[in-house]
C-alpha cells in the first residue's frame, strides 16, 4: 500500500464497496499488462491511480467488517468476505507491481511486445476533443461495439473513474477513454475523439529465440490467472463448488507454467548479452502467480464449505458485468457451429472469454483444454463449457442458446 488520502470510518454500504473492488480488480489486471505489452507509460500511470483507489477501498471494507462482527457466529459467517476483500487488494498491488516493469524501466526484452497479437486486444487511452462527433452522444446512440468491434471499458472524467459504462452513459468534452478492440475499431475511435490519426505501435522483431517459450509461458499464465479471477467471483455468486474447482484447477495450471518459466528463462540468461534485461519477466511472473493465488483466495469459502455471505453474493450480482458458466447441449444451436456463424455476441450481449472442451484425462491431473480468448471462428460441440461475461440479462439469453 502507498501514502495517500488520509481514510477515517464512516458508514458505507459494504456491498457497494465490494462491487467496487470487484470491478477495479478486473480492470487493474486489463490495464497492467496492456501497458506492459504496449509499453506505454501513460496506461501504467493509470494503473497506480486506480492502485490507490484501492487502497481506499480495502480500508473502507475492513473497518465496516470488523464493525460488523458482533460474536463468533457474525466472525465465522464474515470470515470468507474478508479473504474476498483481501485479495482483491493483493490483485491490485500485483497489478501496480506490473505496472512499474514500465514506469521504472526494469528491464524486459523486446520479446516481450513482440507477443502482442497473440495476448490480448489493442487497447488505446484516448481523450474527447471539443470538437469530436462523440462529445454529448451516450455509448448506446454511437453503437461502438457493433460499428467498429471497440469496448469504452472505462472512462475517467474529473479525476473519477466510470467503470465499465453502461450504454446509457454519454460521452463528454475531455473525457478519458480506455478503449478495447481491434486496431481498425480502435483507429477509427481514436480518430473520431481526437481528430487525429491512430498510430499503432510496432513491435520488434524478436531477437531472443532462448526466451520465447517463457515469453509465451508469461502470456498463456495472464489469460489463465484473469480467466481464474473472472470464475472465482462467478463462483462466488452462484455459491458453485464446481466453479470454485475450475478456479483451483487452474491456479494449480499457472503454478506449473511459473516452474517451467523459471528453467527456460535460466537456460536463457547464459545465452542473452544482458542477462539483466530479464529482470522485466521475472516480475511479470512473480506478480501473474500472485493473481492466480488471489482468485484462488476469492472462492476458498466456497470450495471449504462456508457458502457465499448474502452481501457478497448481492455485490458481485450487482456489479457491472456477472460470469457465467454454461455448458453445451446435444440439442443446442451452438453444437457444431461457431461463435461467429450464431453471432453469440450480438445475439445475447455476452463475450465467451473461454471455452473449456471435454477432458479425457484422469481427475486429479491438470488440464490443459481451455481455449482462451475465443474468436468467431471458434467451433463449439456439445459438451463444450462456455465461460461468458456480460449482462444478467444477457446470460438468460446465453443460456437459452446453450441449451437444447
Amino acid at each position: 500500500m502507498v501514502a495517500g488520502e488520509d481514510v477515517s470510518y464512516e458508514p458505507v454500504s459494504v456491498k457497494d464497496v465490494l462491487a467496487e473492488m470487484k470491478d477495479t480488480a478486473e480492470l487493474l489486471i486489463d490495464l497492467s499488462y496492456s501497458a506492459v505489452l504496449l509499453s506505454s507509460d501513460e496506461i501504467a500511470e493509470e494503473v497506480l491511480v486506480l492502485e490507490e483507489r484501492m487502497d481506499v477501498l480495502h480500508l473502507q471494507a475492513r473497518m465496516s467488517l470488523l464493525m460488523a462482527a458482533r460474536n463468533p457466529e457474525d466472525a465465522e459467517a464474515l470470515a470468507p468476505v474478508l479473504g474476498m476483500v483481501g485479495a482483491a487488494e493483493k490483485i491490485s498491488d500485483a497489478a501496480g507491481d506490473i505496472a512499474k516493469v514500465v514506469l521504472e524501466d526494469i528491464g524486459l526484452p523486446s520479446a516481450m511486445r513482440a507477443t502482442l497479437p497473440e495476448a490480448i486486444e489493442t487497447l488505446v487511452r484516448t481523450t474527447v476533443g471539443p470538437d469530436s462527433a462523440y462529445a454529448g452522444e451516450t455509448l448506446g446512440d454511437l453503437n461502438l461495439e457493433t460499428a467498429t468491434g471497440v469496448r469504452i471499458i472505462a472512462i475517467r472524467r474529473a479525476g473519477e473513474w466510470l467503470l465499465n459504462p453502461t450504454a446509457g452513459t454519454t460521452l463528454r468534452t475531455d473525457d478519458v477513454l480506455l478503449a478495447r478492440g481491434p486496431e481498425d475499431g480502435i483507429a477509427a475511435v481514436f480518430a473520431a475523439t481526437t481528430g487525429k490519426e491512430y498510430e499503432p505501435p510496432s513491435p520488434p522483431e524478436s531477437g531472443i529465440e532462448d526466451l520465447e517459450r517463457a515469453v509465451d509461458s508469461i502470456v498463456l499464465m495472464k489469460n489463465m490467472s484473469e480467466l481464474a479471477v473472472d470464475l472465482a467471483y462467478g463462483a462466488v455468486l452462484f455459491d458453485s463448488e464446481a466453479v470454485a474447482e475450475e478456479v483451483l484447477e487452474l491456479e494449480a495450471e499457472v503454478d506449473a507454467l511459473q516452474s517451467r518459466f523459471e528453467a527456460w528463462t535460466l537456460r536463457a540468461a547464459g545465452r542473452v548479452e544482458e542477462p539483466v534485461q530479464l529482470r522485466g519477466l521475472v516480475h511479470l511472473a512473480r506478480s501473474t502467480e500472485v493473481i492466480s493465488d488471489a482468485a484462488l483466495e476469492i472462492s476458498e469459502g466456497v470450495l471449504r464449505g462456508l457458502g457465499t455471505h448474502p452481501v457478497v453474493a448481492a455485490a458481485v450480482e450487482e456489479s457491472d458485468e456477472v460470469i457465467v458458466r454454461e455448458r453445451v447441449a446435444a440439442g443446442s444451436p451452438l453444437a457444431g457451429s461457431t461463435l461467429g456463424d450464431l453471432e453469440v455476441k450480438t445475439e445475447t450481449g455476452m463475450r465467451v472469454i473461454a471455452v473449456r472442451r471435454p477432458s479425457d484425462q484422469p481427475t486429479g491431473k491438470h488440464r490443459t483444454d481451455w481455449e482462451l480468448s475465443p474468436g468467431p471462428e471458434t467451433g463449439i460441440e456439445a459438451g463444450d463449457v462456455l465461460i461468458a461475461k456480460g449482462t444478467r440479462s444477457g446470460a438468460e439469453r446465453l443460456a437459452a442458446m446453450a441449451g437444447e
